[in-house]
């Protein structure tokens, strides 16, 4: 799905979020890979479970096409900064849901990328029939969370000693929206 770029400013900073093109994807694989490095928020470790180039290439071309899942990116200066990915299918059962993921460069982090972000993803989603919206966060990311019930979402689930950092083991919180 494709959204119209939308441009914000916070703290003399502009940015602006849009729908990914095929020509983001040597960008986005760098910028992932970037993200995976500069937090323990993600599953991830950096280097672990790398899309290249190619395969963004594969991803933003189904995703552009498909009614259910949309990636979208932020840009500072025309480079991308942050991205969120949703994705649904179309299995009977579950095809009125979405689950997502977001991820922002620490350097600009608190102008507001990440919530612009998960606003116009839930502007997207509310427009387009999705009924519920799923995620998981580090029990330890509380601004994430602040963020997300925000915005709507509750906590359902815990998923205990779920993910291993430094030696300790720590819980996943499943959060969900649905729609009012």
């Amino acid at each position: 799905m494709i959204i119209n770029p939308i441009r914000f400013s916070k703290h003399n900073q502009s940015y602006v979020i849009r729908s990914a093109t095929i020509s983001d994807a040597k960008s986005l694989s760098e910028v992932r890979l970037q993200i995976d490095g500069e937090t323990e928020y993600f599953d991830r470790v950096q280097g672990e479970h790398y899309i290249d180039e190619y395969e963004y290439k594969e991803i933003i071309e189904r995703d552009r096409k498909s009614d259910k899942n949309l990636l979208l990116v932020a840009e500072v200066n025309n480079e991308i900064v942050g991205f969120l990915r949703c994705i649904g299918n179309d299995l009977k059962r579950t095809s009125h849901k979405v689950e997502f993921g977001l991820g922002v460069v620490k350097e600009h982090w608190g102008i507001g990328i990440g919530k612009n972000l998960l606003q116009q993803f839930i502007k997207w989603a509310d427009c387009n029939g999705i009924r519920k919206i799923t995620l998981q966060v580090l029990e330890t990311n509380k601004k994430a969370r602040t963020l997300y019930e925000k915005e709507g979402f509750i906590v359902e689930g815990i998923l205990r000693d779920d993910k291993l950092l430094s030696g300790n083991y720590y819980q996943t919180i499943i959060m969900g929206r649905i729609r009012p």
